[in-house]
């Protein structure tokens, strides 16, 4: 292995024998130190290779692995266009995640209070029910179900009036989900709320009954007002299992419908496709009325958005799991919407209202108390699901150090996926020992965070490839990480 010539001013060797020469070689030390985040070290020949074969310029690749002990001064072990701003895809989720859980703590929570207005006598309220988004990112279908469980035990079973949905704490524009990539119903594209259920996706499960000729499908939520389609023909004996969502031929644009007019080959067995609203708007409304309707409850009205009156006091509450349980889906999964969800609740938490100019300002803030002088990242949503998300290897290497020193360094390492074990890198082939923040778009392939090398030490990773054929860059990221591992 290469290993990178001593930069050690020749005074520290020959000692301090005068007053002079001790000056002198602190001058020289200090003079070393500056220069040393900026020196470039040369691409290892295994890395060099990789960019070959992927036919990738080195011009592609940003990286720097250095000390995750060390300063702002420690001079790295490799360092390459490490000053270049690049789009970093979803590895800017270490920003937000890790700025979240030093502002908001790791045991920090969402609550979802639930209001009763009016009088309950034999099951029946005369008046509405208010429920109060405040940005819960996992509020999904169980904890629904739940939700309206405790509803019911407030003896409630009619409601002679309105389920009301506050949604007032957030303040986002209205997003097009096709609008990024083309790809509405794709659940990555689903975009915040401050009652956010289930994702605003719903999940098909196929479960193929060989003899009745059929695939039965299971729908999850129940949505009221939607007509779906109860199984599906089976393809022919044999058939592969292939391409079975294209198979299926489904027709999902209609909110109010869904209609498959393909097959479902056996061969698959139980499968599982999740699908983003074609009504997103729409879909808590549906969801909150097709759950109470399914648990026995009864609605004469309507579900509609609406605030919660002044004055009144919550029945009860919904609480979420802590962050530091949010923070590993966001991490592990890469979940943009919940990734999104924690970036808002840093400026809700300041402001008492969410937009994205406020988190992008407590962000700002953060960053200029604990990480200093690094170059500030251009977080845009907080989620790296953007075009114009920016940072430098060098600046999210001195927050990784940062981080590592940090008391809730356990946590957001413990969220990061762990490489070829689970996560977004259960599949990866580096055999390197490795906790990374992994990131990809249509023109990037990122990883970032900690590798825990043969002699013991741990290392801070950061390697972002921007480039047209970046889909091909896996082995050259994998090839950094091996490398940074083998440091005897």
């Amino acid at each position: 292995m290469m290993k990178n010539r001593s930069r050690t001013p020749l005074c520290l060797r020959w000692g301090r024998a005068v007053w002079l020469a001790g000056v002198l070689c602190a001058a020289a030390v200090s003079s070393a130190q500056a220069q040393s985040t900026a020196a470039p070290v040369a691409l290892p020949p295994e890395v060099e290779a990789a960019l070959a074969r992927a036919k990738l310029p080195r011009e592609s690749l940003s990286v720097m692995v250095t000390d995750a002990q060390g300063t702002a001064r420690t001079q790295p072990r490799l360092a390459h266009r490490a000053q270049v701003q690049v789009n970093p895809a979803s590895v800017m989720k270490l920003v937000t995640t890790y700025a979240a859980l030093e502002q908001l703590g790791p045991a920090y929570v969402w609550n979802t209070p639930v209001y009763v207005q009016g009088t309950v006598q034999d099951g029946s309220l005369r008046g509405n029910v208010y429920i109060q988004g405040q940005g819960d990112p996992k509020m999904v279908m169980e904890r629904l179900w739940l939700l309206m469980r405790r509803l019911q035990a407030q003896g409630i079973q009619v409601i002679v009036g309105d389920i009301v949905l506050d949604r007032t704490a957030f303040d986002v524009p209205e997003h097009d989900p096709a609008r990024f990539d083309g790809e509405p119903l794709r659940p990555y594209n689903a975009s915040p709320d401050a009652l956010l259920l289930n994702y605003k996706s719903s999940v098909m499960t196929f479960v193929p009954d060989v003899p009745a000729g059929l695939a039965r499908i299971q729908y999850d939520p129940p949505l009221a007002g939607v007509q779906r389609q109860a199984s599906v023909a089976l393809a022919a004996a044999g058939t592969d299992c292939g391409d079975w969502r294209g198979a299926l031929r489904a027709e999902l644009a209609d909110p109010a419908k869904v209609v498959f007019q393909g097959v479902y080959p056996a061969a698959c067995g139980e499968r599982v496709w999740p699908v983003a609203a074609a009504d997103p708007r729409g879909f808590a409304a549906r969801a909150v009325e097709g759950m109470w309707r399914e648990l026995g409850g009864k609605l004469t009205g309507s579900v509609r958005d609406g605030k919660v009156p002044a004055g009144l006091k919550p029945a009860f509450v919904s609480t979420s799991p802590a962050l530091a349980e949010v923070v590993r889906d966001v991490n592990k999964y890469s979940n943009n919407v919940m990734a999104q969800h924690v970036f808002l609740t840093m400026a809700l938490q300041k402001n008492g209202v969410a937009t994205f100019d406020g988190a992008r300002e407590a962000l700002r803030q953060w960053w200029q108390a604990r990480v200093g002088d690094a170059e500030l990242p251009q977080a845009d949503n907080g989620a790296g699901l953007s075009r114009d998300a920016r940072l430098t290897a060098q600046a999210l290497a001195r927050m990784l150090q940062v981080a590592w020193q940090s008391p809730v360094m356990p946590d957001l390492v413990a969220s990061l996926p762990m490489s070829g074990v689970d996560g977004t890198l259960r599949r990866s082939q580096s055999r390197a020992s490795a906790h990374l923040k992994t990131g990809s778009l249509r023109d990037v392939m990122a990883v970032a965070g900690y590798v825990h090398a043969a002699s013991g030490r741990r290392y801070v990773l950061v390697a972002v490839v921007n480039h047209a054929n970046a889909g091909a860059a896996r082995p050259v990221l994998d090839a950094v990480v091996d490398w940074a591992a083998r440091d005897q």
